[in-house]
């Protein structure tokens, strides 16, 4: 079959919608979160919370205004999501726990200098390694430093780096989270509470042990799905990064399966390069996009999905974006926690905000409109009320902009109470 031939608006289109930044809204509800999850394939989690918390700015840029407490329902209660490693670490479905065992059996049985030091750290640790089991056996979910207290055999402080806190028992629980043996039970603000897998494990969890290519096979397509349309490298960078042994061959087997199928984007210039794909479910809702395409303008967290390969955002939206975090501040260009603006099929502009929690004010330290952003008006008065939006669910009473703005939507941000 020959490739199917999309514009780079179409593609845009697309890739927003799978991702569900456009079209009705789900349900702020347990439900709906887990089928938002099942969409996007996990949420990334960041301590980070100048703004808030990741996990929550993902839903809330696809649910509007929502309660937390659902997202911790489906997450702690019903079990139908878990914390695991993915994008980074985040949360992730349940129903995908295959996919992810086989990631927990791979764990550090590579040829690489980074496993082997793992290897040797556990092979000079076995008596901790048997100590931090037998506390999460005996005990209800405990913290790190509670397991301290039954694991005589850790030493003050461990390696520099490494899965954990930095001492020994947060390395050890590190290596027995990634490996499937413990997981995260519940979380009180960023304090983890762990327990052993088999008494975390709901009783209708699908333990399958998936061949590798298998779980392969399935993450290519949950990847390739939440992109609408991606190459290769896109789909190694989605979901489950790092975890696609074998990539290549999987996706020509779909496709000699027709069960994805070969693309090609086309702009006025020609072809955009490289090998592009799209899952054969997803064309009719390509065909359905060219007569109901119902956008939103949305602020997105720096870690947000729809950005989260930089390279893949710069080619699709020429948007060149950067988390400057951990940039010194002087040699920051936009801010410290900058959320890219998304109004319909375009990254237009950026905003630092900080939210001041004694004060109840969100701080807009700087919006900035990309040269192309236009109309300005709309765009300015469509990027006022998704910041208000965005204060309510902080619950902050008021938005204060700084002077840095764009003189075209000066006139629509403004500093004032938040009804």
């Amino acid at each position: 079959m020959s490739a199917i031939e999309i514009t780079p608006t179409q593609a845009r289109r697309l890739a927003i919608t799978k991702q569900r930044l456009a079209g009705p809204r789900p349900e702020a509800t347990p439900n709906g979160i887990v089928d938002l999850v099942r969409d996007l394939g996990c949420l990334q989690i960041d301590p980070i919370r100048a703004v808030e918390r990741t996990q929550y700015l993902v839903l809330w840029s696809r649910l509007g205004q929502y309660d937390p407490e659902q997202l911790h329902t489906a997450l702690w209660k019903e079990k139908r999501l878990f914390e695991y490693w993915a994008h980074a670490a985040s949360i992730v479905l349940t129903d995908n726990y295959p996919i992810h065992n086989s990631q927990m059996r791979a764990a550090h049985t590579g040829g690489s200098k980074w496993d082997e030091r793992v290897r040797e750290w556990l092979r000079d640790h076995a008596e901790l390694r048997e100590q931090v089991l037998a506390a999460l056996r005996d005990n209800p979910p405990m913290t790190s430093d509670q397991i301290s207290e039954f694991t005589p055999a850790a030493e003050p402080r461990g390696p520099v780096t490494g899965w954990g806190t930095g001492n020994d028992v947060g390395w050890m629980l590190g290596h027995l989270w990634t490996s499937g043996e413990a997981m995260v039970a519940r979380r009180e603000g960023l304090r983890r509470y762990w327990t052993l897998t088999e008494h975390w494990a709901p009783d209708w969890i699908d333990l399958e042990r998936l061949p590798r290519a298998e779980a392969v096979r399935r993450a290519a397509q949950i990847s390739l799905k939440a992109l609408g349309v991606g190459t290769q490298s896109h789909i190694r960078s989605h979901f489950v990064r790092g975890h696609y042994d074998g990539i290549a061959d999987a996706l020509q087997d779909l496709v000699n399966e027709d069960m994805v199928l070969r693309a090609k984007i086309v702009d006025e210039s020609g072809a955009w390069r490289g090998d592009w794909f799209i899952h054969a479910d997803d064309i009719p809702l390509l065909d359905k996009l060219e007569r109901d395409w119902y956008p939103r303008t949305v602020l997105l967290s720096p870690f947000d999905n729809l950005i989260c390969d930089r390279a893949r955002t710069l080619a699709m939206w020429d948007f060149d974006f950067t988390i400057e975090i951990y940039v010194p501040k002087a040699k920051r260009k936009y801010g410290y926690y900058v959320m890219p603006i998304l109004h319909g099929d375009r990254l237009v502009g950026r905003v630092d905000p900080k939210m001041d929690r004694k004060t109840g004010t969100l701080i807009v330290n700087a919006v900035h409109a990309e040269e192309d952003a236009k109309p300005a008006s709309e765009i300015g008065a469509a990027t006022a009320r998704t910041i208000e939006d965005l204060a309510r669910f902080l619950g902050a009473s008021r938005v204060r902009y700084s002077r840095r703005k764009p003189a075209a939507w000066r006139a629509s941000l403004r500093s004032g109470r938040v009804e």
